[in-house]
């Protein structure tokens, strides 16, 4: 298996462990992290510290609030409704074909098992998109480029963050390829390259609209959704 060389940044790595991202943002860094384990390492340690300074803070506390709460809680759990009884109706079990291995869970559920049951929607001679299904205002998509293809130079309005599925593609210099992790802000303008040996399948999320240099591609933005 190839290294994985682009990882999770500190930051975007403590906001996922405080559970402040939103949807989008957290099925591309749970994706990442099923694929990597340095950063499952990373983050087991920024929960541990995490807990050691909540446990190191002594809750500020009188008789007449924990009496409270104490009621709180019996009130909670009377309103809670009885649960439904268990069907017996069994879920139906995926055969090995209809799920793609390479692709962890929770993307593989996204986009319904495999890459094969995608739904692309062509963006032109050689590229293709879908768009996975979250919630919130993020967009969250599927991007495949045929081998050898660049993307269209652009900027970002906000946050962007690509996770390399399949294939690899070059930019600045640098590689990446399955498992890594692009995270780039509004101060990065740049054209990524696909290698010529095979096609590229990334996730992408991102919080603004592109900012092409190309005219044409500004005018074609608006009905590619990009």
């Amino acid at each position: 298996m190839t290294p994985i060389n682009h990882h999770i940044s500190d930051a975007l790595l403590l906001e996922y462990a405080a559970g402040t991202l939103e949807e989008g943002w957290s099925l591309a860094v749970a994706t990442h992290l099923a694929l990597c384990p340095d950063c499952r390492k990373r983050l087991s340690l920024m929960e541990a510290a995490g807990g050691a300074l909540m446990e190191s803070i002594a809750p500020e506390t009188t008789p007449e609030r924990e009496r409270e709460s104490w009621e709180a809680m019996l009130l909670r759990l009377k309103a809670e409704p009885a649960g439904a009884p268990e069907s017996d109706a069994k879920p139906a079990r995926r055969t090995i074909k209809d799920v793609d291995r390479t692709i962890p869970e929770p993307l593989r559920s996204y986009i319904g098992g495999s890459l094969d049951a995608v739904e692309w929607r062509r963006l032109g001679i050689g590229a293709a998109q879908y768009q996975v299904p979250v919630d919130g205002d993020l967009n969250v998509k599927l991007l495949r480029v045929g081998p050898g293809r660049p993307l269209p130079e652009h900027g970002h309005g906000g946050r962007e963050l690509t996770l390399i599925l399949k294939g690899c593609y070059r930019c600045e210099g640098e590689a990446f390829g399955p498992g890594d992790l692009d995270e780039e802000d509004e101060e990065t303008v740049h054209e990524p390259v696909v290698t010529p040996d095979g096609e590229c399948i990334c996730l992408i999320v991102t919080d603004a609209p592109l900012r092409f240099k190309s005219r044409m591609m500004r005018a074609v933005q608006p009905f590619l959704g990009i």
